[in-house]
C-alpha cells in the first residue's frame, strides 16, 4: 500500500496498491520500444506480456502478464529483472492500481514540494540538499514551490520521502508526480446550437441564442485559451489576420501546437466551437482571438500546471479545458470508476488559483471545465468540482439532459451537445447526429472527407461552447470579475426540462447547473451591469 496527501497536512490522503501482474517500461531518448530491448533475454521476458496502455508522450510502455501465465507475480518480477539490464530503458517498473476505479496509476521520481511563504530561500533548498533532491522547476506562480527529481531507482519510495517532507514543520504541500491516463471528453445550417434552425424537415429549437447575442457582441478582442491535444490553426477558420495569438506546445517546449499524431482531432473541433471564424462554421465567439495551447502530457503532470501559467501570463481571459479523469462506463451504473476520486494535484490547483487571481491584471481568468460523460456525479473529478471554474454539463437538441453527461451539485450550467438514444434508460434518439464545427483538413481528423464533421459533442463541445459565451459577456463589459462573470451565467440561463431537471429551492439543477445557458440574455445582463459602472471603453461590437 502507497499513499500520498493532497492539500497539505490536514489534506486528505489517497492509498494506491500494487499491481502484480503488469510492469511499467521507460525508453531512453524516445527510443521505439522494439528496438530498445535488444537482448534475447528481454525478447523473451515480454512474450509473456500484452500491451494494455501508452503513455506516448512519457516513452512509456504498460503491459500486463497474458491470461494463461500462472504464476503471474513471479513473471513480473522475473521480466523486470531482465528489462533492467536494458541500456535502452530508463527503467522497468512497478505499476499501480486506484483501488476505488481499478484505474492504472504510473509514478515519477519527481516530486511536487511547497515551502510556507515566510521561509527563506537558503532554507528550502538546504532541506532539497540533505534529501539529495535536484531541482528542475521553480514555478513562480505560487511563492517558494519546487518541482524536484529524487535519485534514479528511488523507485517506490518516491512515497515515503513525500510524506516525510510533508511532516517538516517548513512544508506546507508535498507529493509525488502521479500520472493518469487524460480522458478527452469527446462522444463519438447544422449549427443548430446556435440558433434556430431546420435540419431534415424538423425545426430545432434548443440553441442558447448566439445569433441574437452577436447583434451586440461577437467576443471580439477576447482571448480564449485552450488547452488540448493539438491545433490545426492552418484552417480557414483560424488562419486569418490576428486570429491566433501566443501558440504554445508545452510538451515540447515550441510555439508550435500543431497535432504532432493522428489521433490529435480534439482540439481543432474544440477551437472551433468556441472560436471558428464564421467562414462555413460560426463559433460561439468568432471575433474572439485563439490562444491554442498543447497539452500532451497525461493527466496530473507538472506541464498541466505549466499550461495555467502559460495561459494567464500571456493574456488569456477565458480558458477552457475538455478534458480530465477517466470517465466510468455511462451505460453501467455499477462500474466502480463512477464512484473512484481523483483529486486536483496541488501542483495543478495553485496554477489555476493563479490564473484565477492574477490573471486579467487582477479580474481573474475564467475557467470552464467539461463535467465528463460517465452519467456520473463529478463531485468525485477534483477538476470539474473545483470552485474556481465553471463546470458544464451537456443537454440536447430536445433541451433535455445527454444520456452520458455527468451530473451533480458542482454542475454550474449547461449547454447544447450530440446524444444518442439508449432503448434500456428509455432514452429517445436524437434529432441531429451531433455538433457541427471545424475538422484538421484533408483525409485526417475525424471526418476523412472534409475539413468540418458534423458530428462531434459530449461535453468536450459543451464546454468551448460555454468559454465562448464568457468571450461574449467580456466583450461587452471587459470590467467583470470572474465571479461576476459566473454569476451573470447563473442569473440569465434557460431552465429547461423543468418537470425532469430536478431544481431546487435555489434554481439549481444537478443535470443542469443553472439552466442552459442563453447568450442573448448574458450579453445583454453584461451590458446593464457597465452602465451602472464608471464609463470605460467597450469592446462590444458595434451595430447599426
Amino acid at each position: 500500500m502507497y499513499t500520498y496527501t493532497l492539500g497539505g497536512k490536514n489534506g486528505k490522503k489517497y492509498v494506491l496498491h500494487e499491481s502484480h501482474d503488469m510492469v511499467a517500461i521507460r525508453t531512453r531518448n524516445s527510443r521505439n520500444l522494439k528496438n530498445a530491448v535488444i537482448s534475447d533475454e528481454g525478447k523473451k521476458a515480454l512474450k509473456d506480456f500484452e500491451l494494455v496502455l501508452e503513455f506516448p508522450e512519457a516513452d512509456i510502455s504498460v503491459f500486463q502478464a497474458k491470461d494463461s501465465v500462472k504464476d503471474k507475480l513471479a513473471v513480473r518480477d522475473k521480466a523486470k529483472k531482465a528489462l533492467k539490464k536494458e541500456s535502452e530503458l530508463r527503467f522497468a517498473g512497478r505499476v499501480l492500481i486506484d483501488t476505488g476505479s481499478n484505474t492504472l496509476v504510473l509514478y515519477t521520481e519527481n516530486i511536487f514540494i511547497k515551502f510556507h511563504d515566510e521561509i527563506e530561500t537558503r532554507i528550502c533548498e538546504n532541506i532539497l540538499d540533505e534529501n539529495h533532491l535536484k531541482i528542475k522547476q521553480k514555478p513562480d506562480y505560487a511563492r517558494n514551490t519546487y518541482f524536484v527529481s529524487a535519485p534514479e531507482n528511488t523507485g517506490l519510495r518516491i512515497f515515503k520521502l513525500a510524506e516525510s517532507l510533508l511532516d517538516k514543520k517548513e512544508v506546507e504541500l508535498c507529493h509525488p508526480e502521479l500520472i493518469r491516463k487524460r480522458s478527452l471528453k469527446k462522444i463519438h445550417t447544422r449549427q443548430w446550437h446556435l440558433k434556430t434552425t431546420v435540419i431534415n424537415g424538423t425545426t430545432v429549437n434548443a440553441n442558447v441564442k448566439a445569433d441574437a447575442a452577436h447583434k451586440i457582441s461577437t467576443g471580439c478582442d477576447i482571448v480564449i485559451a485552450l488547452i488540448d491535444d493539438g491545433f490545426d490553426i492552418d484552417h480557414p477558420e483560424f488562419n486569418q489576420p490576428g486570429k491566433v495569438v501566443h501558440s504554445r506546445d508545452i510538451s515540447s517546449n515550441s510555439n508550435d501546437p500543431r497535432p504532432k499524431n493522428s489521433y490529435n482531432n480534439h482540439g481543432t473541433a474544440c477551437a472551433g466551437v468556441a472560436a471558428a471564424a464564421g467562414i462555413k462554421a460560426s463559433g460561439v465567439a468568432p471575433e474572439a482571438i485563439l490562444m491554442p495551447v498543447r497539452l500532451s502530457s497525461n493527466l496530473g503532470s507538472m506541464a498541466e500546471a505549466a499550461a495555467f501559467k502559460w495561459a494567464a501570463d500571456h493574456g488569456a481571459d477565458v480558458i477552457s479545458c475538455s478534458w480530465g479523469p477517466e470517465d466510468g462506463n455511462w451505460s453501467d451504473p455499477d462500474d466502480p470508476v463512477h464512484f473512484a476520486e481523483v483529486g486536483l494535484p496541488d501542483s495543478t490547483r495553485l496554477a489555476m488559483d493563479y490564473a484565477v487571481s492574477e490573471g486579467r491584471n487582477g479580474k481573474g481568468c475564467i475557467i470552464t471545465f467539461a463535467a465528463g460523460n460517465g452519467n456520473e456525479d463529478c463531485r468525485f473529478d477534483g477538476y470539474a468540482s473545483s470552485d474556481k471554474v465553471i463546470a458544464v454539463s451537456a443537454c440536447n437538441d430536445t433541451g433535455k439532459r445527454c444520456v452520458y453527461s455527468d451530473y451533480g451539485s458542482n454542475v454550474w450550467c449547461s449547454f447544447p451537445s450530440s446524444d444518442f438514444g439508449y432503448s434500456p434508460f428509455n432514452h429517445p434518439e436524437p434529432l441531429t447526429p451531433g455538433i457541427y464545427t471545424t475538422d484538421r483538413r484533408g483525409n485526417e481528423g475525424y471526418n476523412v472527407n472534409g475539413d468540418y464533421t458534423g458530428n462531434f459533442g459530449g461535453t468536450s463541445s459543451s464546454c468551448p461552447g460555454a468559454a465562448g459565451t464568457v468571450a461574449l459577456i467580456l466583450s461587452a463589459n471587459p470590467e467583470l470579475t470572474w465571479l461576476q462573470v459566473r454569476e451573470i451565467i447563473k442569473e440569465t440561463s434557460e431552465k429547461i426540462d423543468r418537470a425532469g431537471g430536478k431544481y431546487n429551492s435555489e434554481g439549481h439543477s444537478i443535470y443542469y447547473g443553472f439552466g442552459r445557458i442563453n447568450a442573448e440574455k448574458a450579453v445583454k445582463k453584461a451590458l446593464e451591469m457597465k452602465s451602472k459602472s464608471p464609463v470605460r471603453k467597450s469592446k462590444a461590437k458595434i451595430t447599426a
